[in-house]
C-alpha cells in the first residue's frame, strides 16, 4: 500500500506499483468506441502510460495536453492516457481539445487495471479511482520508469518520464 495525499489529506492505494525492470502486467481496457485493447496490442512499441483520476479535473487535463504535445516527437512510442472515466467522456474531452497524439483508454468496467497495477485509491474522496501515475515501458514492455505522484493535485515530472526513453 502506498500513501499519497489529496489536498493535503492522507489517502492510500491498494498496493505498490510494479517494480522497474519487471515486465508490465497485461491489461484489458476500453477504447473510445468500446473496443477492448491489451498491452499486447502495442507490441514492439515503447509505451508511456499517463494514469490519472479523471479527465474532468484541471491537473489531469493538463497532463493529457502535455503528453499530447510531446508525443508527436517520440519515435516508436505511444502515449496511453488511462482513467476510470467512461470512454465517451474521454472522447469528448480529446475532441474538444483537438488532442490526436494520445490514446485514451478506460478502466470503467471493473477497475482491474488499477488493481493489477496497485494504484487504485482505496479511501478518501477519490476512493475507487486511479492515483496519478506515469509508467514508461521499453519495446519489450519492461518498466523503465515509474512515478506515483505523492499529491494527487500535482502534475507528474514530465521531463524525467520522457528522459527515460533516451
Amino acid at each position: 500500500m502506498a500513501t499519497i495525499t489529496l489536498g493535503g489529506n492522507t489517502t492510500h492505494t491498494l498496493g505498490e506499483l510494479p517494480k522497474e525492470g519487471t515486465t508490465a502486467p497485461n491489461f484489458q481496457l476500453a477504447t473510445k468506441d468500446l473496443q477492448h485493447v491489451s498491452l499486447e496490442d502495442f507490441k514492439g512499441k515503447r509505451v508511456v502510460m499517463n494514469i490519472f483520476p479523471s479527465v474532468d479535473t484541471g491537473v489531469c487535463a493538463a497532463s493529457i495536453r502535455h503528453f499530447n504535445k510531446d508525443a508527436s516527437d517520440l519515435e516508436d512510442t505511444i502515449v496511453l492516457c488511462i482513467s476510470r472515466d467512461l470512454p465517451f467522456a474521454q472522447a469528448r474531452f480529446c475532441g474538444a481539445e483537438g488532442l490526436e497524439n494520445v490514446v485514451t483508454l478506460s478502466d470503467f468496467k471493473n477497475g482491474s487495471f488499477g488493481k493489477d497495477y496497485g494504484l487504485e485509491i482505496e479511501d478518501g474522496a477519490f476512493a475507487g479511482l486511479h492515483s496519478r501515475v506515469v509508467i514508461v515501458l521499453n519495446e519489450d514492455h519492461k518498466i523503465i520508469y515509474s512515478e506515483q505522484v505523492s499529491e494527487i493535485g500535482q502534475e507528474p515530472n514530465y521531463e524525467l518520464a520522457l528522459n527515460a526513453l533516451n
